[in-house]
């Protein structure tokens, strides 16, 4: 009779310590991938945070030029950038903006 007293808690104590070092590495498991979902999600905020910074300060632009990238770089004006494309083995170079056509008022189609 002593022997299941003394059995029975040590029974029920090995079967209470499986059930929670389970439960503690499906929790483990759980916390790791949120953490990696939120290094994910900071890195892109990092990412979108770059690009609208830089996007929306031409001045900060510039100055990032004439930083790090000295006389590297010149202005060129929209009318003279082309396209390059590759038809049938021929280049082919378009104007990237036809000026006359982009200052055009537009028409309404409703009159």
């Amino acid at each position: 009779m002593k022997k299941i007293f003394f059995f029975t808690p040590i029974i029920i104590l090995i079967f209470a310590t499986t059930l929670t070092k389970n439960s503690t590495k499906k929790l483990d498991k759980k916390i790791f991938e949120i953490n990696e979902n939120i290094r994910i999600l900071e890195d892109r905020y990092e990412l979108t945070l770059l690009d609208y910074n830089i996007l929306t300060s031409p001045k900060k632009l510039i100055e990032y030029q004439k930083f790090y990238f000295e006389e590297k770089f010149i202005q060129k004006k929209i009318e003279n950038l082309n396209t390059i494309t590759i038809v049938n083995d021929k280049l082919k170079v378009e104007k990237m903006v036809n000026i006359d056509e982009w200052n055009k008022p537009k028409l309404s189609k409703f009159k």
